[in-house]
């Protein structure tokens, strides 16, 4: 019964409406801004990918995080099981078409996670201790409640706050990654699940301070890590590259057939799968990632801003096109399998019993990074719940911190007790994304003037593209005090 209500829900939500959203805001502002994410694609990746490699400076403003230990945060807390499982259900459901909707939900999905991470940092606020947090909840007061006057913002505000914190008890993270330790090893699930919660208890210990600095170190190595084995089976299978190309782009717009052991899809299944995958995966529009970006030492929104683009190019353009092009080369997407087990058995296929330990560390390392994000995400929400009452701040900081790992575990419980399967727990997972995602996309398509008049400003000044206006306010904080000076 639940689990029929959970998927009635699924199929509204990522149905028509999330679509018409999640497509129609990325090409509005795809449009308004030139194409932005294109054109200047090879500044993003000066400003963001060289950053990586330049010698340590003292960024400009107030962070609690540099910039780079942001989008290791941020990339971290994206870049996890959506890239294993969740592209290998998007797959074992919609057929190989779903990537192609994941590729253009992506493509859309950078401007949108640009929009995002502009307006975080702008309307950020700093709090007792001087240090910047912000967010959707931030922007929708400050830009669409105190700017524009618009009182929506409350119920934008709280569908966006009830979705992510309904996340907080959703959270498949910890059975996908104990779920494919179980298949490799042979362990018990359960037993697997409290060793993994007892290291996000570690991690998590130092707040998001300690979480940055580990992110800082292990993000990147992960991400090569998972590349380069990717890359090893899909140039293994060279001659199956032609034609998974062919199943991708056919599928996306003419369903799939059965064939094997899988069942075959619709279009709408397909587009649906695909798009719910992206952004699930990427993050874009959910508001989530944006949080971190807040903390971030940057002298202008949109340049952290860039980083949003930079993190959905890493994440889906690659990391999710690997898994997907490694289950498709091998032929496995057809099994009947799904969820990691599908992924696993794909690396194993063509490297032995070497691919699912691969792919287990992998794992391994995309899971611990992924805990340690979306602690940040929780932590930045309770600061700005309660960020009038210190006590009541600090109290329910100190049970996040202490809680946080176990609605993961109990999870694990719930599925292995109750005999779910891998499919079943991301239905839950897609509710969590699509409640927040429709409440964040509203906001930034009402705060778009806002996002294009700093765009305008940096490219001034920073790209020699028009005049520099030098009674401009970079962050809204500097807006109210020009204001409160003039009276």
């Amino acid at each position: 019964m639940l689990i029929n209500i959970a998927n009635a829900i699924v199929d509204f939500l990522w149905g028509v409406p999330l679509f018409v959203v999640v497509i129609g805001v990325g090409l509005f502002y795809t449009f308004t801004s030139g194409f932005f994410q294109i054109s200047f694609f090879s500044h993003m990746w000066k400003v963001t990918f060289g950053s990586l490699f330049e010698k340590k400076k003292k960024e400009e403003g107030v962070g609690v995080l540099s910039p780079v230990q942001a989008i290791s945060t941020a990339v971290g807390g994206s870049i996890g099981m959506g890239n294993i499982g969740g592209v290998a259900s998007a797959i074992a459901v919609g057929g190989p078409g779903a990537v192609l909707w994941m590729w253009i939900a992506a493509s859309v999905g950078q401007i949108i996670k640009m929009v995002e991470v502009t307006l975080a940092c702008y309307y950020r606020e700093i709090d007792e201790n001087g240090e910047p947090y912000g967010g959707p909840n931030y922007y929708m007061e400050k830009g669409i409640g105190e700017e524009k006057g618009l009182k929506i913002y409350k119920v934008l505000s709280f569908i966006f706050m009830f979705g992510m914190l309904g996340g907080f008890f959703i959270n498949v993270s910890n059975f996908t990654l104990t779920e494919a330790i179980a298949k490799v090893s042979g362990w018990n699930m359960i037993a697997i699940s409290a060793v993994y919660t007892t290291v996000i208890y570690i991690i998590t210990a130092g707040g998001i301070p300690s979480i940055g600095k580990f992110a800082e170190k292990i993000v990147p190595f992960m991400i090569v890590f998972y590349i380069f084995g990717g890359l090893f089976i899909i140039l293994k299978n060279f001659a199956a590259i032609p034609g998974s190309f062919e199943l991708i782009f056919q599928g996306a717009f003419s369903g799939t057939a059965a064939v094997g052991g899988f069942t075959g899809a619709a279009v709408a299944m397909v587009i649906q799968k695909g798009i719910s995958r992206s952004v699930y995966s990427n993050e874009a529009g959910w508001g989530t990632s944006p949080m971190i970006h807040s903390t971030a030492r940057t002298d202008h929104p949109i340049r952290q801003g860039l980083f949003g683009i930079f993190e959905v190019f890493v994440d889906t353009f690659i990391v999710c096109s690997i898994t997907a092009l490694v289950i498709i080369t091998t032929g496995e997407w057809s099994s009947g399998l799904s969820g990691a087990t599908l992924t696993l058995t794909a690396f194993e296929s063509e490297l032995g019993y070497a691919g699912p330990l691969l792919l287990t560390f992998a794992m391994i390392l995309f899971a611990v990074t992924t805990a340690g994000g979306w602690y940040t995400y929780y932590e930045i929400l309770l600061r700005y719940l309660f960020r009038d009452n210190l006590k009541a701040k600090n109290m329910f900081l100190k049970f996040v911190k202490w809680t946080y790992p176990l609605p993961g575990f109990l999870m694990v419980v719930l599925a292995v007790t109750n005999n779910y399967p891998g499919a079943t727990v991301w239905i839950f997972a897609d509710i969590a994304t699509g409640v927040p995602t429709f409440a964040n996309l509203i906001a930034i398509l009402i705060l778009f003037p806002k996002f294009l008049s700093l765009l305008k400003d940096y490219k001034a000044r920073h790209l020699g593209i028009g005049e520099v206006d030098p009674n401009f306010a970079i962050f809204y904080d500097d807006q109210l005090k020009k204001r409160k000076s003039i009276k």
